[in-house]
């Protein structure tokens, strides 16, 4: 289960339980700024331990063209990290026995051939092994700019999907798949009788104290300057702000796209792990790995062991779990990682593209 949600501890002072280069002015604290002073980090970076932050610290600007900077509250794409909310809301509704993981797609959603629709299962989906999806990263873009509504590009990429042929049979593989993400998305809404978003704000975002996250359209990320506009990495010359491509979609998913702050996300960690969003075997059992992931994924991370659950990424470092995931898109790198054993959590929210995997090794370590 994850570590920030434990209940409180005792109150006895957490100080020689901190490792000093955690600390403010430590090994990490000096290497982080090290990063963002070679313009290699933009973003917010917070440690915590028994759910309070040890060290936050923010860098580069939010807005370039307006001079604001990145802020404690700013709020950043989550990128994939938002299949971690995506996975509690099929949770949710599994414990209350209203989907069931074993259960075929077609229970739940039309327009499937019966080899699809009879065969991939909910467990497939949350795990990427359904073979269901175009690639991860490939040529063809994930959004077109005639999906400039949200119903546009719902409906649009629900079409897109369903024309798709299978990968490979279902069960047999892990390929990592936004597409099956989105199409547990799908089911969320069906059983729920709420659009995705609406159901994930109710009885996610609501009960979590997640005040300052939610899925923001276009033009509402371009016009809010406590948002931070995501600076895609070009070629050749600067970081562009990627707002301004055709394919900045219109509205993030459930695969990607919901916007939260750090903040946010500790209080996240924290209502996962203390019953408030799941009990505590269903939470035990989204965060448990499940299908062992290639060493390609996660790449500039060690560990003896790489898992995925349901929308959890479960790593073994340093004979530790490590247990969260992370997320990437043009102008957006995230990490969030909760590490039980240690009661700690580390949180990388950046506006950059740049990796960010020496900054999360470099906690991972320290932290196991």
């Amino acid at each position: 289960m994850l570590a920030a949600g434990r209940p409180a501890q005792a109150k006895a002072s957490t100080s020689r339980a901190i490792p000093a280069d955690l600390r403010p002015g430590g090994r990490f604290d000096r290497f982080l700024a090290d990063r963002a002073a070679k313009d290699l980090f933009s973003g917010v970076v917070v440690l915590a331990y028994r759910g309070r932050p040890v060290l936050r610290r923010t860098y580069g600007m939010a807005n370039k063209a307006t001079s604001t900077p990145n802020r404690a509250d700013t709020r950043f794409d989550l990128a994939s990290v938002t299949k971690t909310f995506t996975a509690v809301a099929v949770a949710q509704l599994a414990q209350q026995g209203k989907i069931a993981f074993h259960e075929k797609l077609g229970t739940y959603l039309q327009g499937f051939p019966a080899e699809i629709g009879q065969t991939v299962t909910v467990h497939q989906l949350l795990t990427h092994t359904s073979g269901i999806g175009r690639p991860a990263v490939g040529t063809e873009p994930p959004t077109r700019p005639e999906w400039d509504t949200i119903q546009k590009l719902w409906d649009g990429t629900a079409k897109a999907i369903r024309a798709l042929p299978l990968q490979f049979t279902p069960g047999t593989q892990y390929r990592y798949s936004n597409d099956g993400f989105f199409l547990l998305g799908e089911i969320v809404a069906t059983v729920s009788g709420r659009s995705y978003y609406d159901y994930v704000r109710e009885h996610i975002f609501t009960p979590a104290g997640m005040t300052h996250s939610d899925f923001f359209t276009k033009p509402q990320v371009t016009a809010d300057p406590t948002i931070a506009r995501p600076y895609a990495t070009q070629r050749s010359g600067p970081r562009v702000d990627f707002t301004a491509s055709d394919f900045f979609p219109f509205v993030g998913g459930p695969h990607r796209g919901a916007y939260s702050t750090v903040a946010d996300l500790l209080a996240f960690t924290r209502a996962l792990g203390n019953g408030t969003l799941l009990g505590p075997a269903h939470a035990e059992l989204i965060t448990t790995g499940k299908m062992i992931m290639p060493p390609s994924e996660q790449q500039g991370l060690t560990r003896q062991h790489l898992f995925y659950g349901y929308g959890f990424i479960d790593a073994i470092v340093n004979g530790r779990h490590v247990v969260g995931h992370s997320g990437a898109s043009a102008g957006a790198a995230n990490n969030l990682d909760t590490f039980p054993s240690q009661d700690s959590v580390s949180v990388i929210l950046g506006n950059y593209d740049t990796p960010i995997a020496p900054i999360a090794e470099m906690a991972r370590q320290i932290i196991t």
